[in-house]
């Protein structure tokens, strides 16, 4: 499912580097993901953490954010980009968080 996200993110004109990391809790714990926001992987855009399977779309629009130290989306929702399956979307939110650490809905994708 990363590497599908991945692909996500390319075809929308972001360059990805994959790096694998050892111990992706001190990492996540670094970039201030906490773990009610926690999903499979991490990646870092512009100094703020991305969390899961986060449309392009949600994180072209985090560059407008200056209160926000990243986005997630929570788990692995089906529908999630790099989680299609047979056509089916689970309702998902994309969920900022602030630098006071309060999470902001900043993006809802309904049951298909």
């Amino acid at each position: 499912c990363c590497k599908k996200w991945i692909q996500h993110l390319e075809m929308n004109g972001f360059t990805v580097i994959d790096h694998v990391e050892a111990n992706m809790s001190v990492v996540k714990q670094e970039l201030g993901v906490v773990p009610r926001l926690s999903s499979c992987h991490t990646a870092v855009f512009n100094g703020k953490f991305i969390e899961g399977h986060v449309p392009a779309e949600q994180i072209i629009a985090l560059s407008k954010r200056s209160d926000l130290i990243g986005i997630a989306v929570p788990g692995m929702p089906a529908g999630s980009p790099g989680m299609e399956v047979s056509g089916k979307q689970a309702g998902y939110q994309v969920i900022g968080l602030t630098k006071a650490g309060i999470d902001q809905v900043i993006a809802q994708y309904p049951v298909n």
